[in-house]
Parts: structure tokens; sequence; C-alpha cells
């Protein structure tokens, strides 16, 4: 009990000690993840090191996810061999802007995530909410491997590189491709590396806070 305590406690006095040293993003900062980030479809040459995508692993894996699940898998497919398999499962508009790219991931999720709560949930074992339960299982994993991949590319910008995500393929291709040992489902594939600006156009429009939102 002592140890969860003092736990806990770390816990409280690390937010705080943040907030204390900043309380929000700079303008700038939130430009760069949100704002004025722009989905890239051309690349630049300069390539996406191992040590980077360890960095963003760590960025993206601290993000909230139901219960601790951490559903989401993610393979980085940099090879000409590998994506040479990956093309067989974009539709055409979408192959050259994958082999164009440094790094092309696949934001997939392991239906059989909750067999890692011990790990993950240590303080309390919840494995009977998903066994024998596929449907929920499915979605669970679903929705926060979802989670997980929005939290992979603004992690990304926020280490300087740039995104693409896509879908525009065939789940049931890149599932056999790529998963047919470990059960894994593909949720949706994200281009990774430094985009080339003078592919871009402008900008397309957003829905104002009072088209989408409600107070109430």
């Amino acid at each position: 009990m002592t140890v969860a305590v003092d736990a806990r406690s770390r816990a409280q006095e690390a937010v705080r000690s943040l907030r204390g040293r900043l309380s929000r993003l700079d303008d700038d900062s939130i430009d760069l993840i949100l704002r004025d980030a722009r989905s890239h479809y051309a690349w630049s040459d300069q390539p996406v090191p191992d040590a980077l995508l360890r960095e963003l692993h760590e960025i993206t894996i601290s993000g909230p996810t139901s219960m601790n699940t951490l559903p989401a898998r993610f393979v980085h497919v940099r090879s000409v061999e590998a994506k040479t398999r990956l093309a067989r499962a974009l539709k055409d508009k979408n192959i050259d802007k994958m082999m164009s790219a440094p790094v092309t991931t696949i934001i997939a999720y392991d239906p059989a995530f909750w067999t890692r709560l011990p790990e993950t949930f240590p303080h309390e074992d919840r494995r009977h909410l998903f066994r024998d339960k596929p449907e929920h299982c499915d979605l669970t994993a679903l929705r926060n491997s979802s989670l997980q991949g929005a939290y992979f590319m603004i992690g990304a910008r926020a280490l300087g590189l740039d995104v693409g995500a896509m879908s525009g393929f065939s789940n049931e291709i890149v599932d056999r491709e790529f998963f047919a040992e470990n059960g894994w489902k593909s949720n949706f594939l994200c281009n990774l590396g430094y985009g080339d600006e003078s592919a871009l156009f402008g900008k397309l429009p957003r829905l104002r806070f009072d088209e989408v939102c409600q107070v109430i």
C-alpha cells in the first residue's frame, strides 16, 4: 500500500511541476502540430532514422487509452521489398505517395490486447471484461488504436516530421500480407518523413464552432 501511495504522490507532484513550468503551448507550437500543419503527399529524400522512430514511439505510447489497453501496433514499412508488398493493397492513386515516402507506417491493432492487461493495468485484473467477447474487443481496439494513431501523427509533427494519413487501401490484403501469423488488424496507413512543401495546395475549409459544437 505504501508503494502505491508513494507512486500516486510522485505522479501528482510531476503534473503540478509540469504545469508550473508550462501552462500551455505557445502559438507557434500549436501551429506546428495542428493549425498550420498539412497532410503531405510528396517527400524529400531525407531519411527517418530508427532512433527517431523510437523517440516517436515513446511519445505516442504515453497518450491515454481506455484502461491503458494500448491496443495499437505499428509496422514501419521502409524497405523496397516491404513497400512492394504494401502496394498490392493500395488504390492506384496512393501507390506513388506511399512508395516515395521514407516510411509508411501501418497503424494496426491487436484484438488480443486484453491478454496484456496484467502488465498495462496491473492493479486489477479486468481480462474478464474482454474474454470470449470478440466484438467488444474489436470495437475497443479500433477506437483506441485510432486515438493512438492520432497521437502518433501529432507526436511526429512535434518532432519536426511530416505526415500523410491514408485510407484508400484494402485492409483485407494488408492483413493477409503482414498479419497472417499474429492476428493483428490494420486500421489506417500514415506516410512519414520530411515533406516537399512545393507540392502543397491551399488548405481546405474547416467548419466553424457554431456549426459543429454545442454547449449545453
